[in-house]
């Protein structure tokens, strides 16, 4: 099982960016997905996570500018990312709760995109 994640790149202070992640390979069941942030000397936070159901969380540091969406038969999560701040430059990863098959549940992630948002 892979999470190839694509988008991210450099943008302006109250810009956009549209993240997605896909999933691919012997894939049994996808639980939650969802997207998390490390930026430089910093702990990874999480960002935002969408489960089966569509239900989604978000911490105060991106909720109402962010949005965490799913395409179940594409196996694929996006992160709409809008009025970007400088503080959300960071190192962008998604996380995928995947049954492959013949294997437990587990936590997979995505090889990290860059966001970087400066004037």
């Amino acid at each position: 099982v892979q999470l190839q994640a694509y988008g991210g790149g450099l943008v302006q202070p109250g810009g956009f960016l549209r993240l997605s992640c896909a999933a691919s390979g012997s894939i049994n069941s996808i639980n939650t997905m969802g997207w998390y942030r490390r930026a430089p000397e910093k702990q990874r936070e999480l960002v935002a996570i969408i489960d089966t159901g569509g239900r989604t969380y978000y911490p105060d540091s991106v909720k109402g500018r962010f949005t965490i969406s799913r395409d179940n038969a594409k196996n694929t999560v996006y992160l709409q990312m809008n009025s970007l701040k400088p503080e959300d430059t960071a190192v962008y990863y998604c996380n995928a709760r995947i049954r492959a098959w013949g294997r437990p549940e587990s936590d997979y992630w995505g090889q990290g995109t860059q966001v970087t948002v400066s004037s």
